[in-house]
């Protein structure tokens, strides 16, 4: 059996085999497991279509299943997780191949990745938005400084803070039934963007695998590589966003300067140098991420774009960029979600920071709601901060009802619950095949 699926008995130039394979044998690896789940409900389809003998079918079936549990290695020779599949195999494996192309198998592969790949970051993002509602509860009241133009505003609360970053994955989590929904049709059986030449049948395959539905143009198969990926990787990156201005603001906060809060000695490092020093890395590599995961995705979209229809091999480098992306975004709200809890926050200090200032548009609407014009009430709060005469009446933001927020999560994560439960069931009945 030769090394190559593609290989015809020509000769092959090392350096340009070594080019054109790259990393696949490694990154490739994350894909194993999703290449024999779609290799096993093509299996399946081939002997119930009566395309391959029914008993050959059942061995690929019980096959596949060991090795779903197995550590398969990929060599350069080999050059993707599809060929290393189809060697261990075995004599069978030659069977398999039948009415599919390489091209429709890692699209197969990548699409049930992404469905696992999307409940694993939506479960996070629930988390660290429940983390944000925690704290939220625990420290409405303790007053803090807002900030415009990184210059003190007017009076908020921790608790405010915290809960604009629940609000905010919240929204994100929004988002996630419809990328589900996007994502979760079956481009198996399109073979290499025009049809598989053979009696099969894409909707028992789709019905196997859990799909809602064939993706039905094979053109539109090849030509959506690139799209889902960059579609989820957008919502990565937004969702990382809101964490980034929380980080932001802790790092500032943390300062000696501010000292509104710190982190326990256990989540900081410190000085090959200084003694003194214990640095928040933590927060600044988090900080760090969010802007890798910006460059990702726009490296997703340029290798993405700017090509014509059909498959192209410029495709296969969107993989490691994508499977990268998606690994640093969870290690980022993974670490987030520890950190959030364990934040040490200095009430005295950030309520020693709202000084009479930034009372002052409270007293402005006060003198106005007594009947005041609005603008005479804003110059005469303004005379009395000229001339020193202000004298403030501290007060705190009204609370939000968190109660609603903490259902939408709840909502969120019962949805999450609910499609792993049915992604287990999927693969445990596919392999059920006696």
């Amino acid at each position: 059996m030769s090394d190559q699926l593609w290989a015809k008995n020509l000769p092959l130039d090392a350096t340009v085999h070594a080019f054109t394979v790259g990393d696949d044998p490694l990154t490739d690896e994350g894909l194993l497991p999703f290449d024999i789940e779609g290799s096993a409900a093509h299996a399946r389809m081939l002997g119930e279509c009566g395309l391959v003998p029914l008993d050959q079918a059942k061995f690929l079936v019980r096959r596949l299943r060991e090795l779903k549990d197995s550590r398969l290695t990929i060599s350069k020779a080999e050059e993707d997780c599809h060929t290393a599949l189809e060697h261990a195999l075995g004599e069978a494996g030659s069977r398999i191949h039948l009415a599919r192309s390489r091209n429709d198998q890692v699209q197969t592969a990548l699409r049930l990745l992404m469905r696992a790949r999307l409940l694993d970051l939506g479960e996070l993002f629930v988390n660290c938005a429940s983390e944000f509602v925690i704290l939220a509860k625990k420290r409405w009241h303790a007053i803090l400084p807002g900030y415009t133009h990184l210059r003190r505003a007017m009076p908020s609360a921790w608790g405010m803070w915290s809960a604009s970053f629940a609000e905010a994955l919240a929204e994100e989590l929004e988002q996630l039934p419809a990328l589900w929904l996007r994502i979760n049709r079956s481009p198996l059986g399109a073979g290499a963007g025009f049809g598989a030449p053979a009696a099969i049948s894409r909707e028992r395959t789709a019905e196997l695998l859990g799909f809602d539905r064939v993706q039905r143009s094979p053109i539109d198969v090849m030509n959506s590589r690139g799209r889902y990926e960059y579609a989820i990787s957008a919502w990565i990156v937004s969702a990382a966003g809101t964490l980034e201005k929380a980080v932001w603001d802790l790092l500032i906060w943390s300062t000696d300067e501010f000292g509104f809060v710190r982190l326990p000695d256990a989540f900081t490092t410190g000085s090959s140098l200084m003694p003194q020093k214990r640095n928040p890395d933590v927060l600044e590599l988090a900080r760090g991420r969010c802007r890798e995961l910006r460059g990702l995705a726009a490296l997703i979209s340029q290798l993405a774009g700017g090509l014509p229809s059909s498959y192209h091999r410029d495709h296969q480098l969107l993989k490691a960029p994508f499977l990268q992306l998606v690994s640093k975004a969870w290690q980022l709200f993974a670490v987030m979600a520890r950190v959030l809890p364990v934040l040490e926050i200095d009430e005295r200090a950030s309520a020693a920071a709202c000084t009479d200032e930034i009372f002052a548009a409270r007293e402005a609407c006060r003198v106005a709601e007594a009947g005041v014009p609005f603008r005479e009430a804003y110059m005469r709060v303004a005379q009395q901060l000229q001339t020193k005469t202000f004298v403030a009446e501290p007060t705190s933001p009204s609370q939000i009802d968190l109660a609603p927020l903490e259902r939408e999560l709840e909502a969120h994560g019962a949805w999450i619950r609910q499609h792993r439960e049915f992604l287990a069931n999927i693969s445990t009945d596919l392999f059920a095949w006696t």
